[in-house]
């Protein structure tokens, strides 16, 4: 049973066809005043300008050919040519109990499933996780749970920075401490790493301050990232033992997020492809040189900039830059490995879509690694997205930060976000009667939540403001709010197996329950919304409008009181249903709802 809005855009399309205007320009939408309409077509005036006919008229003559319409019960002419419908209560009644009975209670799958690949995370390897990688963890996990939804074949790959640049910052910092002796020769290496992750977290910040004033350190640092890069057995031991110590880590807070990823790849993984893809590229004559370094010309023709050189002339070059593809030392760049990536993804998954979940200051860069892409034949236009994303800034609007400037971990800023989740399930007496095990798993539940719905309530191309105390209130649009109005909805369904009354048919009586029923029909607009626009935001302003609707029907429809027995299976049929959209929608923002609280 499709949404109503679909099926009211269908008849008044056909009535538009009868009239011999576009059915097109008949799509409804819900009503901008709902206490006039549930929904509205505003396409009268559209084909009236292009008949040169009277709006009102016209659209006089679109509404005779709805009359008697099963789904309508009433239909009014507006202003100039507005068409107003208020749907039937049966018909709401018969859609609330319709996506209640939905796998997917009320979306629809894609028509054509397609098998897509989603990039995100990225953190670098021997680096702590900071509150940078949230956004991508947040909303690619979101994504790739929302694509899988509706029936696409879904990988999400981390997508680890393991193989570059700052490697041979840490194998040089390495060495000047006496730590890497045992790699220098041909083996065998030591089975038992030489690094912590705490030495590496020490090691980098130092390593790559002193790489910007050390230029023979910094040299030092590129020879062992070449090396590494072209198969040196010591290096590539010590890389694993770095690697290896930094992915428990990596595991770790991901899993505190609840996100999840199909393929635990890196830049690394990439590397055995990149000799076979130069030469390829070499033999197409895409690869030139570029003092002494080789890149790709991505620029189309007539594709410039004006580029303002050292003594301020102003010259222009190709826009955009070339993909620089091997330096002049030698060693494979940050976009060999993801151009090397996409072959590997082309050859492993043979992907009809990638989306890359990057944050938006990159978008210079997957614009060259994409159009190199395309012309290396490794993938056809619009195969490929960046998905860039906003910050999240401090109260000073800019990226967050510690009290003392500095970047905050990941893993301190969820700390910090469960200790707060706490206090506020104290403040609000909730779980006290639950064991310290169980009020813990709560603890975390809210946090995330709070994490996790205060990004993805933005959309992702914008940035916004960390606000721990908002984020984490259970009034308000946050994520504790959405998780009490759940719990409250499965208390009320355990007080109802106790008293043994049983759902019953949905109908439709009251304004509350109307206003329900509508959003619930809502929710499939907000997935494929949410799909098309690759923004989970309308999956969150969902879960909000119908925790909203629930809280109001709650308030204005006795549900289990004595003296409601008519009512009473009906109104738990509609209970039934909000919790199933709810926990879904949650479910797809990468939120999990505790049993109690």
């Amino acid at each position: 049973m499709s949404d109503l809005k679909s099926r009211l855009s269908e008849a008044v399309g056909a009535a538009f066809a009868a009239e011999g205007l576009p059915e097109d320009l008949a799509r409804v939408s819900p009503s901008d005043r709902p206490d006039l309409a549930d929904f509205q077509s505003n396409g009268a005036l559209a084909a009236a300008k292009q008949a040169k006919a009277n709006p009102r008229e016209l659209a006089g003559r679109v509404v005779a050919h709805l009359d008697g319409h099963p789904d309508i019960a009433s239909i009014e002419i507006a202003g100039p040519g507005f068409i107003n419908l208020r749907v039937t209560d049966a018909a709401l009644a018969a859609r609330a109990a319709a996506v209640s009975a939905s796998p997917m209670l009320g979306a629809s799958p894609v028509a054509v499933p397609r098998r897509v690949i989603i990039d995100y995370g990225g953190p670098n390897v021997a680096k702590p996780m900071h509150v940078g990688h949230l956004r991508s963890s947040i909303i690619g996990e979101s994504l790739k749970r929302l694509f899988r939804f509706r029936g696409d074949i879904v990988w999400g790959d981390a997508h680890f920075g393991d193989w570059g640049f700052q490697m041979g910052l840490l194998i040089a910092a390495l060495e000047d401490e006496g730590r890497a002796e045992s790699f220098q020769n041909g083996g065998p290496y030591p089975a038992e790493s030489p690094v912590s992750l705490e030495d590496l977290e020490r090691l980098y910040p130092l390593a790559a301050g002193r790489a910007k004033d050390d230029p023979a350190f910094r040299d030092r640092a590129r020879k062992a990232t070449a090396e590494l890069q072209a198969g040196r057995s010591g290096y590539r031991a010590l890389w694993k033992h770095m690697h290896d110590v930094s992915m428990a880590a990596l595991q770790r807070d991901f899993g505190a997020l609840g996100v999840t990823f199909d393929l635990w790849k890196g830049e690394a993984d990439a590397d055995p492809l990149i000799p076979g893809m130069v030469a390829e590229l070499e033999a197409r004559s895409l690869l030139v040189d570029d003092q002494g370094a080789r890149v790709v010309h991505v620029a189309g023709e007539g594709e410039t900039k004006t580029k303002k050189l050292a003594d301020g002339s102003v010259v222009t070059v190709p826009s955009p830059d070339p993909l620089l593809v091997i330096s002049s030392e030698g060693s494979a760049m940050y976009g060999t490995t993801d151009l090397a990536t996409i072959l590997d993804r082309r050859q492993e998954q043979d992907f009809d879509l990638a989306l890359y979940v990057v944050d938006q200051r990159q978008a210079e860069h997957f614009e060259q690694v994409f159009r190199a892409a395309y012309l290396a034949g490794y993938a056809q236009p619009g195969q490929l997205e960046h998905l860039g994303f906003g910050t999240m800034n401090g109260p000073d609007g800019k990226p967050f930060k510690t009290r003392a400037g500095g970047v905050l971990k990941l893993a301190d800023l969820i700390e910090m976000t469960r200790e707060k989740a706490r206090a506020r399930l104290h403040e609000a007496g909730l779980g006290e009667d639950l064991s310290p095990e169980e009020f813990e798993d709560i603890a975390g539940k809210v946090a995330v939540a709070a994490l996790k719905f205060a990004d993805l309530s933005n959309w992702r191309g914008t940035s916004y403001i960390f606000d721990l105390d908002r984020f984490t209130s259970f009034e308000g649009k946050t994520g504790p709010y959405l998780l009490y109005q759940a719990v409250r909805i499965k208390s009320l369904l355990r007080r109802a197996a106790a008293e043994n009354v049983a759902t019953g048919e949905i109908q439709i009586v009251e304004p509350s329950e109307r206003d329900l029923a509508l959003v619930l029909d809502a929710f499939d607009q907000a997935v494929q919304e949410a799909y098309d626009r690759r923004g989970p935001n309308t999956l969150a302003e969902h879960a909000y409008r119908l925790a909203q609707a629930f809280s109001k029907f709650y308030a204005a429809c006795p549900i289990l009181a004595p003296g409601h027995e008519a009512t009473r299976g009906s109104r738990l049929a509609l209970v039934e249903a909000v919790l199933k959209q709810l926990e879904m929608a949650l479910e797809l923002l990468g939120v999990e709802t505790p049993a109690q609280m």
